[in-house]
């Protein structure tokens, strides 16, 4: 369903203002003249009746003029859109993809706790399922990652009775009746109501028939989060929640379940228990002794209070699992499938303790007057957030801490990444490590046995603890390097995995000193763990010399060019968390902001709508290229010849300005037509789960979000993943898909963590890269986003500037791209993001989308924007984004998406930006059997006729007008 961003009609409208504004003074201009003719020529009958006619003619006219004109410029790609073809899936697709959803939820569910072998549940077929959220529960999250309502959806308790157990009729009924909707979390409205009946609505019948019913209870918690809205880290507060709407911090919306005390006190957040959910817990597990709990939500919970209930023997979390996958819960609960999954992020007991917490959120600049943005909304100031943790994110943090002392570990995490229990149990060996230094790679196998019995499946999570100076080069004592998961092993059954990774894997980036990667010299602790935390083995090798990756025979990872700092102005005066003298600035650096002015010299240049002169940056030495030339080259020709082959030069010589410029200026989930060399309209849509396109409405089936591909830690599901959005994507005529999301769950509470994967850039970039890979097999080109640093939703798009060290973007917040980009090969794109980085825009950082990308990486693709809304943002100017290394603008209407200057700075900018696009777009599947059929738009085609038929009607009109006008002056005489 297409969700209505007020943000998005409001840039309509200014984008045919000038239209609108020329009917409005043709309708004002014949309504005026009629009046006067009236007036003045009341005893002429035959010239008034002649001048109205010939008025209204001239201002109908004029308004067809201005509605064609509206029509087939701004909004011209709109109406293609939403008025192209309806496809639809077949059904064997449409099962296919539904079994795979079902496989994905299997492995992604986590078994947390299950004491005493409470789980499976073997002797029992009927189940009493308390909790609101059972009868409502979280599919998908909202925005670009909403699922669609076009096809039919697997409902928890559905998939409790698919595997033969009976629900409470009348616990669902009362939960029901009580509410059918949950509060309303999107883009444009956020309501983050949890409807709990309170416990003093349970009768004494309800219960008693419930005990009767069964002796097993099972309580169900959600919790939503989507595009646009990160989850309140304080319900009461107003330091931490961004209003879009006046430009102000505001307390969360929420409305209570009783006027008797507040669902959050004071000082509590959204994933923590509500006083109605604890006092539904108190209920149930003093009239129940078997009790199991679901936790359904994409982002990591507060699950401290399960200790304080020895009837909750069994914990589960089920992310969203999309239309399909709540059939898995089922088979988990019953035993017919053995849960495998493994955490993805860590879960502490206390979300208000993490390094994170008190630098998430919103924090507007109080001296950027200059920049403000003039809205329907107010004036929006840019704001700021300072990424103070370094490198110390999730995991990386809690066992760092540990080990220099900092925390007590148990008393600070609950579960740990990579943590997950099973119905049976498992033993892994490591054989000898190998660390062959010619060839810099690291290599041993791993024994998996499964020692109990059942069926099973487990993974080899491989850490590395590289050395560490005190006061030298940050590095983490735990660093996910490789994992596998094995095959479903019967009991006794065994496998050898396979494990190999590069010495410069165990590389640190330093940003001080050397500005380069380096190995340093020393031990290095090679383990499997059964998490971040408990080591099974250990083996260390050693590297006998330093390794500075700073040459053009030495680059880190096989760059194409070294890699060295780039983002040292996006540093700023923050002070960042170290390792040095056991974290002794930990106070300091994760301390809430205090200064909240932007410095004179990021003043100097900082960068908008306001102050951005495209001609400040012209290079005078630029030669104008070629445009126009008839070389005879249609697109087609170039499917699969290499991106720097000479033929490219003499097809681009053949485009016109206005040609690249539409091309660049309409990507808006499109990719514009260019007639001349037989290029056609193709569609790119979102989301992360799904295919959606928001102008036809046609969709796909949604699958479960990455939170969940990431808790299977199964790279084939992940490659299954992409090759089912591909052959859907065949299906539904579609070329381009804007996911997957790689963004870093930095903070449980960013609101888009459901469709990004994990705490962990590894773990991250590996999945993500098997499902760009899977797509790209069926010849489908992902949008990798949000690129980069796009780890929250408050104030997103309100000139944020984001602050962090290089070394953590580097190894943190790029890592993930760099693997999708290295692993998928080339033609295939890259989404921006909104924020700034440091203060330049990202879709504008030549480091970022040039000297990193395309220079170090090697990229061959076209980069996107993020969703373009020009004026209305107060940033986006197309101009600039060219010259910077994004190719295109995501832009639905006419706003800044165009090329103003004409300069030959500007021109050969758009030359790189056409090429990019191009070589993408025509290694896609829609140009596999040569140069696809080109038809006019059915649209264009009805308003041509119109025009026509308006054409001979007004004429025909004005005849008749002289006409009579002659006859009547005929009679006069």
């Amino acid at each position: 369903m297409l969700e209505i961003n007020m943000d998005d009609v409001i840039a309509t409208i200014q984008s045919v203002q000038p239209q609108l504004t020329a009917i409005a003074i043709a309708l004002i201009v014949a309504l005026v003249a009629t009046v006067a003719v009236n007036r003045r020529t009341v005893a002429n009958q035959g010239t008034r009746k002649l001048t109205h006619a010939s008025v209204w003619v001239a201002a109908v006219a004029t308004v067809a003029v201005a509605i064609n004109l509206m029509l087939t410029g701004p909004l011209n790609s709109m109406i293609t859109m939403a008025t192209g073809t309806r496809y639809e899936l077949s059904q064997q697709t449409i099962d296919t993809t539904n079994d795979l959803a079902v496989d994905i939820e299997r492995e992604g569910i986590t078994l947390l706790q299950n004491n005493d072998g409470m789980l499976p549940l073997t002797d029992t077929d009927s189940l009493n399922v308390f909790g609101w959220a059972s009868t409502n529960p979280v599919y998908g999250g909202t925005g670009s990652g909403a699922l669609s309502d076009a096809y039919d959806t697997t409902s928890l308790l559905d998939g409790l009775h698919m595997s033969g157990f009976d629900t409470n009729d009348e616990l669902t009924g009362f939960y029901t009746d009580y509410a059918t909707t949950r509060g309303d979390v999107s883009i444009t409205n956020t309501d983050w109501t949890l409807p709990e009946p309170p416990v003093e609505t349970y009768d004494d019948g309800l219960l008693s028939n419930a005990k009767e019913f069964s002796s097993t209870a099972m309580i169900v918690i959600g919790r939503v989060g989507g595009e646009g809205s990160d989850l309140p880290d304080d319900m009461n507060a107003t330091d931490h929640t961004y209003d879009d709407e006046s430009n102000k911090p505001k307390a969360a919306n929420y409305t209570d379940n009783s006027s008797e005390y507040q669902d959050f006190p004071e000082g509590t957040h959204y994933l923590e228990l509500s006083q109605s959910e604890r006092d539904m817990i108190d209920l149930v597990t003093d009239n129940f002794d078997d009790v199991v709990l679901v936790y359904n939500g994409a982002n990591t919970f507060e699950l401290g209070f399960v200790e304080d209930y020895p009837q909750i023997r069994s914990v589960l979390w089920a992310p969203h699992p999309g239309q399909a996958g709540f059939a898995a819960l089922g088979e988990v609960l019953r035993g017919t499938t053995n849960p495998s999954g493994k955490t993805a992020d860590t879960f502490v007991r206390d979300l208000t303790q993490t390094p994170t917490y008190e630098n998430f959120g919103d924090f507007p600049y109080d001296n950027v007057d200059e920049f403000g943005v003039e809205s329907t909304r107010g004036i929006r100031t840019p704001a700021f957030v300072n990424y103070s943790e370094g490198i110390y994110v999730g995991y990386r943090f809690y066992e760092t801490a540990a080990d220099e002392g900092l925390i007590n570990y148990e008393e600070t995490v609950q579960y740990p990444f990579g943590y997950g229990l099973s119905y049976t149990t498992f033993e892994q060996s490591i054989g000898a490590v190998s660390y062959d230094e010619a060839t810099g790679t690291i290599s041993f196998d791993v024994t998996v046995t499964n020692t109990g019995t059942a069926p099973g499946k487990d993974v080899v999570e491989t850490y590395v603890n590289p050395p560490y100076t005190d006061g030298g080069i940050e590095k983490a004592s735990a660093n996910l390097v490789a994992f596998e998961k094995t095959d479903e092993l019967e009991p006794g059954a065994s496998q050898t995995m396979r494990i190999e990774f590069d010495d410069d894997d165990m590389a640190s980036y330093d940003y001080r000193d050397a500005k380069a990667y380096v190995l340093e010299a020393g031990d290095y602790g090679i383990s499997i763990r059964s998490d971040s935390h408990s080591v099974i083995e250990e083996s260390v090798i050693s590297v006998p010399r330093t390794v500075v990756y700073d040459s053009e025979d030495n680059t880190h990872n096989g760059d194409v060019t070294v890699a060295t700092n780039v983002f040292d102005d996006a540093a700023g005066d923050v002070t960042y968390l170290s390792r040095s003298g056991r974290f002794v600035n930990y106070v300091e650096a994760t301390a809430a902001p205090t200064d909240f002015s932007m410095s004179d010299e990021d003043k100097a240049t900082f960068t908008n709508l306001s102050n951005y002169d495209p001609s400040d940056s012209d290079d005078a030495d630029e030669q104008m290229p070629t445009t126009g030339a008839n070389n005879g080259l249609r697109l087609a020709d170039l499917r699969g010849v290499d991106y720097d082959d000479e033929q490219w030069d003499l097809l681009l010589d053949q485009l016109t300005f206005d040609e690249m410029d539409s091309l660049i200026a309409n990507a808006g989930y499109q990719n514009a037509a260019i007639e001349s060399i037989g290029k056609i309209r193709l569609s790119d849509v979102d989301g992360p789960a799904a295919l959606k396109d928001n102008f036809t409405g046609v969709s796909s089936i949604g699958l479960p979000a990455n939170i969940v591909v990431a808790c299977t830690w199964n790279k084939d599901l992940a490659r299954a993943y992409g090759e089912t959005i591909g052959d859907m994507a065949h299906e539904i005529n579609v070329s381009g898909w804007y996911a997957p999301s790689v963004n870093i769950h930095r903070s449980a509470f960013g609101g888009r963590n459901f469709e990004y994967f994990s705490e962990d850039p590894t773990l991250t970039g590996e999945l993500a890269a098997e499902q760009v890979i899977g797509a790209k097999s069926r010849s489908v080109y992902s949008f990798t986003k949000h690129f980069a640093l796009n780890e929250q939703e408050t104030r997103r798009n309100g000139q944020l500037c984001t602050w962090a060290n290089e070394q953590s973007i580097r190894e943190i917040y790029l890592k993930p791209f760099e693997t999708i980009v290295k692993a998928s090969g080339d033609a295939q794109a890259l989404m921006g993001s909104f924020n700034y980085i440091g203060n330049v825009y990202s879709s504008a950082h030549e480091g970022l989308n040039e000297t990193v990308l395309r220079d170090e990486w090697g990229f061959k693709g076209f980069l996107e924007t993020d969703y373009f809304s020009g004026a209305l943002y107060g940033y986006q100017d197309a101009d600039q984004l060219i010259r910077n290394g994004t190719d295109a603008m995501l832009a639905s209407t006419e706003t800044t998406n165009h090329i103003d200057s004409r300069s030959a700075t500007s021109l050969n900018a758009m030359r790189r930006a056409t090429h990019n696009i191009l070589y993408t777009t025509v290694n896609s599947w829609r140009y596999e059997n040569g140069e696809p059929e080109q038809s006019t738009p059915i649209w264009q085609v009805a308003l041509i006729g119109v025009d026509i038929a308006l054409g001979v009607l007004l004429a025909g009109l004005v005849a008749i007008s002289i006409r009579r006008f002659m006859k009547r002056r005929a009679g006069e005489r």
